[in-house]
């Protein structure tokens, strides 16, 4: 890890010794069916870098300072990409084209009853077995400003997966010195079609591998939660988190009540929840969540314009081989997706995910970094 850490600093370090800038560093991560995917590596003025991979759009690593400036990856991962081409953990990848559970494999548009590939129980989640998160995408690096920045295309054919439509997707990665990840997505379709994008991020803000993520301290500002059934999908119904184990608009460690009986747990083994965001006005960024480590002093506030922060905290991780030697379980990452609500085109109570042509699919995401005493 530290080799790596010296290596990128040397290369960007003579980037702004002979051009007077940080640009994207761009190296090769490895090879799969005859592509090679590489990585790019971001550096802002505080010395938080980020590592991106055209495989999956992923975010493969992210360098943040402590308060004692010693520096750690918060995210997990893997290694190599290996682990990224057979691994099933989603960590860091983009999630297309539709986060989240569909009940039963299916949706309808315009009385036509779209069928896709069963991956989780009866349903089908994230998109699908190859789903954005398999797929290599197109990359050109750009500045925002004076900041680096990374856009990434992928253009889906229709019947991909099940969904109708050739869509193209757009990712672009910003590294601010606010010490913030800004993702603006954007998408078109040719038919109408369903939507719901995501970075499927796993947080360690100990860093990767250093012990779980039950001391962090979580707050989540929503008043309602989506309901669920026995297999996770959404029943239409926002309910109260008052009086409930998901109610965190008080600062709370996000282990504090994973060992009360409820049945709220009991479903999804911990924390696998949708939380409900409302806005004045259309694209309004809100403060969804902050996340705060206190021995090391990270934290991290997400930002965004999507309705729904989806709360994972790892339940079904299970001996994944992470990075550097590292073994991943149950609650060593928490994920803090934005998105649409799951099930949404089966759910027309629900904000809705369709996309038609000629319309533009636009969001933003914020991650932004700080210490704290």
């Amino acid at each position: 890890m530290k080799r790596l850490l010296i290596t990128w600093v040397l290369l960007v370090s003579l980037s702004v010794l002979f051009f007077g800038f940080a640009p994207v560093v761009r190296s090769v991560f490895g090879e799969t069916g005859g592509a090679v995917i590489h990585a790019y590596t971001l550096e802002n003025a505080n010395g938080l870098l980020v590592r991106l991979l055209d495989y999956g759009a992923t975010i493969q690593s992210i360098l943040v300072p402590d308060k004692k400036g010693q520096v750690a990856d918060v995210i997990l991962g893997y290694s190599d990409l290996e682990g990224y081409v057979e691994g099933g953990s989603y960590f860091g990848s983009t999630i297309g084209r539709y986060s989240g559970r569909l009940g039963k494999g299916q949706f309808e548009i315009d009385g036509r009853v779209y069928t896709l590939p069963i991956n989780d129980g009866p349903n089908t989640l994230h998109g699908g077995f190859n789903g954005f998160h398999k797929r290599l995408w197109n990359a050109n690096v750009e500045t925002v400003g004076s900041f680096p920045s990374v856009r990434m295309t992928y253009s889906s054919p229709n019947g991909e997966e099940g969904f109708p439509g050739t869509l193209v997707v757009t990712v672009r990665f910003t590294l601010t010195d606010d010490n913030e990840l800004i993702m603006d997505y954007e998408a078109f379709t040719d038919r109408p079609t369903v939507l719901n994008l995501t970075n499927h991020a796993y947080f360690n803000l100990r860093g990767e591998g250093n012990s779980d993520i039950l001391s962090h301290i979580l707050h989540v500002s929503s008043d309602f939660f989506a309901e669920t059934d026995e297999m996770l999908i959404p029943t239409g119904s926002f309910c109260p988190v008052e009086g409930t184990v998901l109610d965190f608009r008080t600062p709370l460690p996000v282990g504090a009540r994973l060992d009360v009986s409820d049945r709220l747990l009991a479903r999804a083994k911990g924390y696998d929840h949708s939380f409900l965001f409302m806005r004045s006005l259309a694209n309004e960024l809100v403060l969804s969540a902050r996340l705060y480590e206190p021995d090391s002093g990270r934290a991290l506030e997400v930002w965004t314009t999507e309705p729904d922060l989806h709360v994972y905290t790892g339940n079904f991780l299970e001996g994944v081989a992470g990075k550097h030697g590292s073994v991943y379980g149950p609650y060593t990452g928490i994920c803090l997706e934005t998105q649409h609500f799951p099930d949404s085109p089966n759910r027309p109570e629900f904000p809705s995910t369709r996309l038609n042509p000629g319309d533009r699919f636009q969001s933003r995401t914020i991650y932004r970094f700080m210490i704290l005493p």
